[in-house]
């Protein structure tokens, strides 16, 4: 916080200093000083530094189910362990349903449909295809679905865009 306050303060200062207007003539006036007794005081200890979370902006009235346009069809190539990809093409409804088209890449008989219900967290951020032989969740993001491991978790690190469908319009 104090580093971030030292590099504003020097960013005003340089950018003050850069200006081309020449100074106008000023006048000095002797303005009169305030002077303070010591009963007059009131001195409020003030927190030496406030702790900004996460939590400290999360609007629990608003989420993905409530906030967002959310239904839809998205599409995107996921990661595929022994083929070139799975074409995904995922279709949310807005009464709850669902329809799901793969395609894995280079397999014979490599084309898989399903249909069913999709049910939302409680948070209201993800949803969960209640179908599908194993967990299949997705997080619900503006114009994006991110599919989730095994586990519920968001894929990290560089392979992470990879799991993403994307909101056709």
């Amino acid at each position: 916080m104090k580093k971030t306050l030292l590099a504003l303060t020097s960013a005003v200062f340089i950018l003050a200093g850069c200006q081309d207007e020449k100074p106008t003539d000023t006048t000095v006036i002797d303005a009169p000083q305030a002077t303070e007794t010591q009963e007059s005081v009131d001195v409020t200890p003030i927190e030496d530094e406030q702790v900004i979370t996460t939590e400290t902006f999360v609007d629990t009235a608003h989420n993905s189910k409530n906030a967002l346009d959310w239904n839809g069809t998205y599409q995107g190539l996921l990661p595929c362990a022994d083929c070139e990809g799975i074409e995904t093409t995922l279709t949310l409804n807005t009464d709850g349903s669902y329809t799901l088209k793969q395609v894995y890449k280079g397999k014979e008989d490599g084309e898989f449909s399903s249909n069913g219900q999709f049910t939302w967290n409680t948070a209201g951020s993800t949803i969960t295809l209640v179908d599908e032989s194993a967990p299949n969740q997705y997080f619900v993001g503006e114009n994006i679905l991110m599919k989730l491991d095994m586990n519920g978790e968001k894929a990290t690190g560089d392979l992470a865009s990879f799991y993403n469908l994307s909101k056709q319009q």
